[in-house]
């Protein structure tokens, strides 16, 4: 007979401590914010490369063009 096999290193399944779902959304939800505050962090550090506004004016002129292209032709 033989036994269910599990990883080394790992608790078989009926030794694994029940986390309800309530945790579980619990520590994503916080992950989330963990993971929003770095980036606002980093963001608020304004190092750049390259600025908002030459990415606005870049996109601007994307969109022009191909309008152009349509009306064009």
């Amino acid at each position: 007979m033989t036994s269910a096999s599990h990883e080394p290193g790992q608790d078989p399944p009926a030794d694994k401590p029940g986390r309800s779902v309530e945790d579980f959304l619990r520590a994503r939800a916080e992950r989330r914010r963990e993971r929003i505050r770095g980036q606002l962090a980093r963001d608020r550090q304004g190092d750049h490369l390259v600025p908002t506004w030459v990415m606005a004016v870049a996109v601007a002129a994307m969109v022009l063009g191909w309008l152009y292209l349509v009306i064009s032709s």
